[in-house]
């Protein structure tokens, strides 16, 4: 088993805690204090798997250069879009239902791979993206009317937009995690992986803090309340990232984001088992269409 493979499942089932997380978090505190304390908590633990394998591990910490930070900042201000937008859709689906609305990610990846490093797109993933957009598309209208009219113009109801741009944002910082990663040049995928976690991370917890001081300063206010779950988030956030971003300095973001589908599965289960949420048969269907999509991109991409 290439070494890839275990680091992605990982970080998917560390992943879906983060977002179980954040939901709860949901309850008490806005969309934007939710989406910076993956960020902002995250940071210290970022810093400490640094120092960890530098001084532990003895391992050299390479220096950026510019095509890095021009990369990392790409990736860092998409994801925190896609984010804000993923716990955005929280408000209108229940769990395992919003998370599946970002689930084009894969699949848009490939596309992008191709656009910024010139990564290959086959007919494979090209229709692997037909079959996600689908299910997103039956996702979308599992509690309207059942037609082929209502099927196909939800694609451009709200919930639909608001899933998709979330998935593409997740596609471009995916695409440029990995190119920042490798710009670094060694001195393995773990350092770099771990080096990049470490400045995206800090430059979206400024980015975040500015904006909360300067628009929703109230906020803050109920983030230092809800520390002890919000330190919580960050850990299992940033142990995420740090899995993505080792992940997708092996191998290409697209097939990385395709095994990731496995994260379909924990979050069935935090849905149906901790959140006590019902899925109707017909969303159950569209989070399957959007799976298998992923794996005819593993298969045929």
């Amino acid at each position: 088993m290439e070494l890839w493979i275990p680091i992605t499942i990982a970080a998917a089932f560390l992943q879906n805690l983060r977002s179980a997380a954040q939901k709860h978090l949901k309850k008490v505190m806005g969309t934007t204090g939710a989406t910076f304390v993956r960020f902002g908590f995250g940071f210290p633990f970022a810093l400490l798997f640094v120092l960890l394998l530098a001084t532990v591990g003895g391992m050299r910490v390479p220096a950026p250069n510019g095509t890095f930070f021009f990369w990392a900042v790409v990736g860092a201000l998409g994801q925190i879009g896609a984010t804000f937008l993923l716990i955005h859709l929280f408000s209108f689906r229940n769990f395992a239902v919003g998370t599946a609305y970002s689930r084009t990610e894969p699949a848009q990846a490939a596309v992008f791979g191709l656009i910024f490093l010139g990564e290959r797109v086959t007919v494979g993933a090209l229709a692997a993206i037909a079959i996600s957009v689908f299910g997103v598309m039956l996702i979308s209208v599992a509690h309207e009317e059942k037609n082929w009219r209502s099927l196909f113009r939800s694609v451009g109801s709200r919930n639909a937009l608001i899933g998709l741009a979330s998935g593409t944002l997740f596609g471009i910082s995916a695409v440029a995690y990995r190119a920042a990663s490798l710009s670094l040049g060694g001195p393995n995928y773990v350092m770099q992986a771990a080096v990049t976690l470490a400045w995206v991370i800090c430059f979206q917890t400024l980015v975040m803090l500015a904006w909360m001081l300067w628009r929703d300063r109230a906020e803050l206010g109920r983030i230092a309340r809800a520390w002890k779950p919000a330190l919580f988030t960050g850990l299992v956030g940033a142990s995420a990232s740090f899995g993505w971003f080792a992940a997708m300095t092996l191998q290409q973001a697209a097939v990385v984001k395709a095994l990731a589908q496995v994260e379909l599965l924990f979050t069935f289960a935090a849905s149906v088992f901790f959140f006590r949420e019902k899925i109707s048969w017909l969303e159950t269907v569209g989070c399957l269409l959007i799976a298998f999509g992923i794996v005819v991109l593993v298969l045929l991409g």
